[in-house]
């Protein structure tokens, strides 16, 4: 074979390995190449099971399905188990006159006038043989079977190469695909119904509702203030459902300027307004099969709300500037802390959306309703936020209990987290202290109407505080905590006496 036509040969099949990610299909098209070019009667390709230890035809050219999938080898059995075992390449000018010739494949009937020659060269990752390449053609005396031996071992290192890409992507698409289980197995364990932190009666119900309705298909509405926990309550609800596999997506509808929120859902057509250079999928079509979280749905505009009654009713829509009619199969999970019926009354809002809307609502209690809850949740972000900054802080003082429980949190869950995490940055301690919490909460609700604390009022409160926590790191005995504020039991019994503190309660 001439150079140039070797170069061409290659040429077509380094194009051929890289057009197709399927193995098999790029192999085929590798040894329709090699019959055109060669003359080729027959070829084969053969990979190793290391797992069984056994040689299998992966693909060949002039052979029956059947014939392929009955032959199998052993390392060292036949020629080609042989080049495998070895790892050398083996060419036979004349297959009749070779004992060690198997023919299992029962594919070669020796004729007088059709003699045939055979040439096999390992496919080789590394040192390590993976396969085998072997071709029939026509014999010639005058054909160079050490050349085509040649040719064929580069066509085979070119597979190998090939075989080892696909192997590398085969494991990154897996690993890609464990982790995605993984964080989703994390999803739904951390939004696990019962992870919702809480166990006042008003949150018992949440609970109810939320286990009752998560394995349908029922549109959610999720109201309260801002701050009680909205979304991770949506988060229940999708991880919990039988699409929990499939897309959520969020939706801030109050953070979406007015003019790009229909956009925003649908998506739109390329040139459909001004700055649409490229097509856009919309949320809808992002959460196919899945759940679409619309946060402060009640800022929406009437125009996008008669689009959105339309999808809820009838799960199509199409997107911005275009004419196909797009199917959608979402649920929908809203949230809200205004006061929809109003806004209908008021005509902001339309009254049929909302009662399509309003298929199952779940509300969310302030904080102030649920006082059981707030030790419990403070606790828990202090567990939460300690562990984050490694710091050991493991409680919080007597007076600073006081201090969240008498605080009317008008900011809700989210207020207390973020006063919790403050006051962890400032504790230096084992004890979060009621100077670590943030001044609004030491002012008091009623600060409006109670005069400030004098100074020897604060100095009274301080000196309390101390003598309560050192009783509870002593469990009540008065000379080790009197240590441990490095004062006489003296001191401490005549100061305990005079608060009206008792080390027996402490006991």
């Amino acid at each position: 074979m001439k150079k140039i036509e070797e170069t061409t040969l290659l040429y077509e099949i380094s194009e051929a390995l890289n057009a197709h990610l399927e193995l098999k299909k790029s192999l085929y098209t590798v040894l329709d190449i090699l019959s055109n070019s060669l003359d080729m009667a027959r070829g084969t390709i053969t990979l190793l099971d290391p797992v069984r230890n056994e040689i299998r035809i992966e693909v060949a050219h002039g052979l029956t399905r059947r014939a392929m999938q009955q032959v199998r080898y052993k390392p060292g059995e036949g020629i080609t188990g042989r080049v495998i075992q070895t790892g050398k390449p083996v060419s036979i000018p004349k297959i009749s006159e070779e004992p060690l010739f198997l023919n299992r494949t029962v594919s070669r009937k020796r004729k007088k006038d059709l003699e045939l020659s055979f040439i096999c060269v390992p496919i080789k990752k590394g040192r390590q043989v993976i396969g085998a390449l072997s071709v029939d053609k026509p014999y010639d005396p005058k054909y160079s079977l050490k050349k085509a031996e040649k040719l064929l071992s580069v066509v085979a290192t070119m597979v190998a190469r090939h075989v080892i890409n696909l192997e590398t992507i085969r494991l990154e698409k897996q690993t890609l695909r464990d982790e995605n289980k993984r964080l989703l197995s994390e999803l739904e364990n951390k939004y696990r119904i019962t992870n919702i932190v809480g166990n006042s009666n008003k949150m018992r119900e949440v609970f109810q509702m939320v286990s009752q309705v998560c394995k349908s298909n029922a549109t959610v509405l999720v109201r309260g203030e801002s701050g009680t926990g909205k979304e991770l309550v949506a988060n229940s609800v999708h991880y919990n459902s039988n699409r929990a596999q499939a897309p959520f997506v969020k939706v801030n509808c109050a953070a979406i300027p007015v003019n790009l929120i229909e956009s925003e859902l649908f998506g739109h057509e390329k040139g459909a307004f001004t700055g649409a250079i490229k097509q856009k999928l919309g949320k809808f079509e992002l959460a196919h099969k899945g759940t679409l979280f619309l946060d402060e749905i009640g800022s929406i505009g009437l125009d996008v709300q008669v689009n959105l009654l339309r999808v809820l009713q009838e799960k199509e829509f199409e997107r911005v500037g275009g004419q196909k009619t797009i199917k959608s199969d979402v649920r929908i999970i809203a949230a809200t802390n205004k006061n929809l019926e109003q806004a209908v009354e008021e005509g902001t809002f339309r009254g049929d959306l909302y009662y399509r809307l309003n298929v199952f609502p779940i509300y969310l209690p302030p904080l102030r309703e649920r006082k059981t809850d707030i030790l419990l949740l403070a606790d828990h972000f202090l567990e939460r936020y300690a562990k984050e900054n490694r710091k050991d802080i493991r409680r919080f003082s007597t007076p600073a209990i006081d201090m969240l429980m008498a605080y009317h949190w008008p900011g809700n869950v989210r207020e207390l987290e973020n006063c919790i995490e403050r006051a962890v940055l400032l504790c230096e301690e084992g004890v979060i202290h009621s100077y670590h919490l943030p001044p609004t909460l030491q002012t008091g609700p009623e600060s409006d109407t109670l005069p400030a604390l004098s100074l020897e009022e604060a100095v009274a409160n301080l000196e309390r505080e101390m003598i309560i926590d050192a009783l509870k790191n002593t469990r009540g005995n008065i000379t080790q905590a009197a240590d441990l504020l490095k004062t006489t039991v003296r001191k401490f019994a005549y100061k305990a006496q005079k608060f009206g503190v008792s080390y027996k309660h402490y006991r």
